[in-house]
């Protein structure tokens, strides 16, 4: 059964569970995990490879702040155009 990808919107075979604020910053601090979202791993290995932890629990802790963040939203339009079956390589320079 295909899903769609909350942040590309293609529609996946298999999702991945990307938490909002890293588990690394809520487990640490004896919190309560995060809310989740359900991402493909094009758009799941994007994120952690633009963004390190801090950045992202501070400034990208929501779906809304991922979508409308300049950097991800210029891969976003690229990659809702790949196809879905591929696995999409992912540009690892930051």
């Amino acid at each position: 059964m295909l899903q769609p990808c909350e942040l590309c919107h293609r529609e996946m075979p298999a999702l991945t569970e990307h938490h909002l604020t890293p588990r690394q910053k809520t487990k640490r601090q004896g919190l309560d995990p995060s809310p989740t979202i359900q991402i493909c791993s094009a758009c799941h290995r994007q994120i952690h490879t633009l963004y390190d932890n801090s950045h992202l629990a501070l400034h990208l802790n929501t779906l809304e702040k991922l979508k409308q963040d300049p950097q991800l939203q210029k891969f976003l339009a690229w990659v809702h155009k790949q196809d879905p079956n591929k696995r999409v390589k992912i540009d690892r320079k930051r």
